[in-house]
């Protein structure tokens, strides 16, 4: 998928209309500031800043640390699947069909792996069973974290194979930790063989380098933002020959990166041929909804309807989901496009 220019501008009805596809997004940036003001109360805990300016943080690390605290109101697997069921519902006022939502263990500091990760497969399964989005769950390593806990994680799903678990994700700031693809290799290696997919966040705070490093290191699958690949051609032509994707956020990098959509570099990969997945980040504090993204996205790029449903099905392509689950999300997206876009033309 390319990016275009025609006079043929999708509009938002359409978009709402559209099923999307989510692949980049933390159920801990789901919570909205009346959600994490009711789990506050039930621990018995103060807000450590007004309600109305409570995502307010400094940078990246100010961000995760607020995180860490927000997770750890999270004190038994109900909640967590409360939460869980919460981002579903979320993700059905989008139109989305799928979504893989990244949780890092180390944010939710009262429960257990084991806990926090069952009570989120249990929200997930009650929110299918509404009729809601279908979830599956990437755990995620923290990029502070050790070679032996990456291992231990890694571990732990290659021996229990969670329920709705499809892959392992790093997530973290870059600029802080550094170089750290050759801490998690071994840790990937399991994953891999374990059959799960995999993902890591690169090329947002890092350069061109960490995406380097997560393809020849880390064996991806896909990449998470991925964007400052721009910043080298030849290794965006590596991304076109081998047809990585990219899941990319625009409004969450434009809050700390770039000064809009315009100057975003989705804009320049898109038209190198990059394949590229429309995603929130984190919706809660970013303000952003999918919708809003493929809408922001379409208009800077001049997308017709054809190009922007494709845009789902490069996610459906990238996701890590079993085939039955691709053939009924492609047939879903089919019979929009049969009665939207060929229908029109017909």
């Amino acid at each position: 998928m390319t990016s275009t220019t025609n006079d043929s501008a999708v509009s938002d009805e359409m978009i709402a209309l559209l099923p999307k596809v989510e692949l980049h997004v933390h159920l801990e940036g789901t919570l909205e500031p009346t959600r994490i003001a009711q789990l506050a109360d039930l621990a018995g805990k103060e807000l450590p800043r007004p309600l109305d300016r409570i995502f307010e943080t400094t940078d990246l690390s100010d961000f995760l640390a607020f995180l860490d605290w927000t997770g750890r109101l999270v004190t038994s697997p109900d909640l967590a699947g409360e939460l869980a069921y919460d981002f579903a519902a979320r993700a059905a006022r989008d139109n989305t069909m799928y979504a893989e939502v990244i949780i890092n263990p180390t944010h939710w500091g009262a429960l257990s792996l084991d806990d926090l990760l069952a009570g989120v497969a249990a929200g997930f399964d009650r929110a299918q069973a509404d009729g809601l989005a279908d979830c599956r769950i990437l755990p995620s390593i923290l990029r502070q974290q050790s070679e032996a806990e990456a291992v231990d994680l890694a571990n732990h799903l290659a021996e229990h194979q969670p329920h709705r678990v499809v892959g392992l994700s790093i997530d973290g700031d870059e600029a802080v930790a550094g170089r750290t693809a050759p801490r998690f290799a071994a840790a990937y290696r399991i994953a891999k063989d374990a059959g799960l997919g995999l993902t890591a966040h690169a090329g947002e705070s890092s350069g061109a380098d960490g995406v380097r490093d997560a393809l020849d290191l880390l064996g991806v699958d896909r990449l998470d933002h991925g964007i400052r690949a721009v910043e080298d051609p030849e290794l965006v032509a590596r991304l076109v020959d081998e047809g990585q994707p990219l899941n990319v956020c625009v409004t969450s990098n434009c809050r700390r990166m770039y000064p809009d959509v315009h100057h975003h570099p989705i804009l320049e990969l898109l038209a190198a041929g990059v394949n590229c997945t429309i995603n929130t980040d984190d919706p809660a504090p970013m303000q952003c909804d999918l919708n809003g993204e493929f809408a922001l996205v379409a208009d800077a790029a001049g997308w017709d309807l054809t190009d922007t449903a494709a845009a789902t099905a490069t996610a459906i392509d990238a996701a890590f989901c079993d085939h039955a689950t691709k053939a009924d999300l492609r047939t879903r997206l089919a019979a929009f496009t049969t009665e939207h876009i060929e229908g029109a033309t017909s």
